[in-house]
């Protein structure tokens, strides 16, 4: 079925304790996705309750519709750069656009089945961006972390450098304390977690937040909190609104769009296959994209932003016990209770204990021990994953891919290409062209012979004998359609210099490529006979 849930086939074998399992899992990770949820938004220049109603509503359809048991959907990090430079440059309304034109493009995504191509991004340039991601995070936290006097702060690199400089001698002393306490509790309660008791299934993130709240409270600090910038969370539901559409600027959302549709994708697969490995399950990859589709289609009609799978939630939903997608839906319906019955308590919150769980976020999110590595890799793989990282810090993310994959793309033609060659056969290996007269000059490739090794039969076409040339292909996997003209073009040259030219071990692919391109129809039917020695197919051409 091209549509097909995972939920469906979930609850197979269900019982009270899988049950009890997947609530109490649920509670947990909405408790997580909390402080989360509000940090996401407001760091991507929206109001806190955008990311809680993202996690609400796309978290609850992504695991309704999903093609994975356990993966939590929601507001990501990895969005907060691309987020935050379309609301700066195009405005909300234009946001809300591009998230819906980004999950149509993710349905029809899945519904084409290309949910197995993503798998084909290679990992330098997944690393590569995804540091730079989590750098881009970390550096859009300092004005908060430090309580800086900016009022907006730019979504380009450099110009994000010169408004800190600028403001470096603004910084709030009580905010700075707020913000390093609360990034020292989230790291020491992560250290020492196993160690205390029932107090280990609180999330470090929560206890920060809910911790540096109360000091706020009781000090009264000279802080900025959710109160003074946002006027609070309303403590109401979500309600239907139709997205306004500036048509003068909606032309322009569709690469912000791809980008967030790619991204999502990428982001939303990874956290797919890193839960299988930990339930050794297999999601469905293309039921996945398009149940995030849905989710980014919906969401922005309640004031949402784009929405993908996870990890971190993800992962805490896994060590919690949930199994099946009902652990996701009591998670979305956590967040919805919070939002009804305790948003008024939210006002309080510091906006500087929110940067800190966002730069620890950061931290986490970052595999710095990749560029530690980096030196046992050769040359094509470095100068990969660092233009992609530097790249999506100074350019643009979207640029930074591109760059990323025409890097990986040359790189994988070089390697491809050295690994075809072409060597001088001996011809007693093959005796049934004993009846050959005169000189036979024999060759045997290796490996493919497609755009990037067509330079093989050119050198064969440089050095023509004078009688007979035997170009052995039964090593050859696979052939292109640049191949396959080279080919063309030697025999009509072997032709033309009365050379009789012998093709052998035309199979599988190769072959077939030949009959595709109409070669072998060319060729008398009496010039083939069977290679007696390997039994592949022999062509002879003179």
């Amino acid at each position: 079925m091209f549509f097909h849930p995972k939920i469906l086939d979930a609850f197979q074998g269900y019982n009270r304790s899988l049950f009890t399992k997947d609530i109490l899992a649920g509670l947990t990770v909405g408790v997580v996705a909390l402080p989360l949820a509000m940090a996401f938004a407001i760091a991507s220049g929206l109001k806190p309750e955008a990311g809680i109603f993202t996690a609400i509503i796309a978290g609850g359809l992504i695991s309704l519709l999903g093609g994975s048991r356990v993966q939590i959907g929601g507001p990501a990090g990895a969005f907060i750069v691309i987020v935050y430079g379309i609301v700066e440059r195009y405005g909300v309304p234009n946001l809300l656009l591009a998230t819906a034109m980004s999950g149509v493009i993710l349905f029809v995504m899945g519904l084409f089945r290309l949910g197995t191509l993503v798998r084909f991004i290679p990992i330098a340039v997944i690393i590569g961006f995804t540091n730079g991601i989590a750098v881009l995070i970390g550096l859009s936290q300092v004005k908060e972390f430090f309580g800086l006097q900016i009022e907006k702060m730019p979504a380009q690199f450099f110009q994000s450098i010169q408004a800190l400089y600028a403001a470096a001698n603004t910084v709030n002393p009580a905010a700075l304390g707020l913000a390093s306490a609360s990034l020292a509790l989230i790291i020491l309660w992560k250290i020492f977690q196993k160690h205390l008791g029932w107090l280990s299934h609180l999330p470090g993130t929560v206890v920060a937040m809910v911790a540096a709240t109360a000091l706020n409270g009781l000090l009264d600090l000279p802080v900025d909190t959710i109160g003074t910038r946002f006027g609070g969370i309303p403590s109401s539901l979500p309600h239907f609104e139709w997205i306004p559409i500036s048509w003068g600027t909606a032309q322009f959302m569709i690469t912000p769009a791809l980008t967030l549709a790619l991204l999502g994708a990428i982001e939303s697969l990874l956290c797919a296959r890193i839960a299988d490995g930990l339930i050794h399950d297999r999601h469905d990859s293309n039921q996945e994209l398009m149940a995030q589709g849905v989710a980014n289609l919906v969401s922005p009609f309640f004031g949402g932003m784009p929405a993908t799978g996870t990890i971190a939630r993800t992962v805490t939903n896994i060590e919690s016990g949930g199994n099946t997608p009902l652990a996701g839906i009591v998670h979305a319906l956590t967040l919805l209770i919070v939002v009804l019955f305790a948003a008024p308590l939210a006002k309080d919150i510091p906006l500087a204990s929110l940067a800190a769980i966002l730069m620890y976020v950061a931290w986490n999110m970052g595999e710095w021990k990749k560029f530690v590595d980096l030196k046992q890799f050769r040359l094509p793989y470095k100068l990969t994953i660092i233009s992609v990282f530097l790249l999506t810090v100074i350019l643009d993310l979207t640029v930074a891919v591109q760059v990323g994959l025409l890097l990986a793309f040359i790189t994988f033609i070089y390697r491809i290409s050295s690994l075809s060659r072409c060597e001088i056969a001996d011809v007693e290996h093959y005796p049934q062209l004993e009846h050959q007269q005169g000189r036979i000059d024999a060759y045997r490739i290796h490996g493919a012979i497609f755009f990037g090794a067509v330079k093989l039969l050119e050198k064969i076409e440089e050095n023509l004998p004078s009688q007979t040339l035997l170009i052995d292909l039964k090593n050859v996997i696979y052939i292109d359609t640049s191949g396959m003209e080279t080919i063309t073009e030697l025999a009509h040259l072997c032709k033309i210099r009365n050379v009789k030219l012998i093709i052998c071990g035309l199979d599988h692919q190769p072959r077939e490529m030949a009959e595709r391109s109409g070669f072998l129809q060319t060729i008398p039917s009496e010039c083939f006979y069977p290679d007696l020695i390997s039994g592949i197919t022999a062509t002879t051409h003179s």
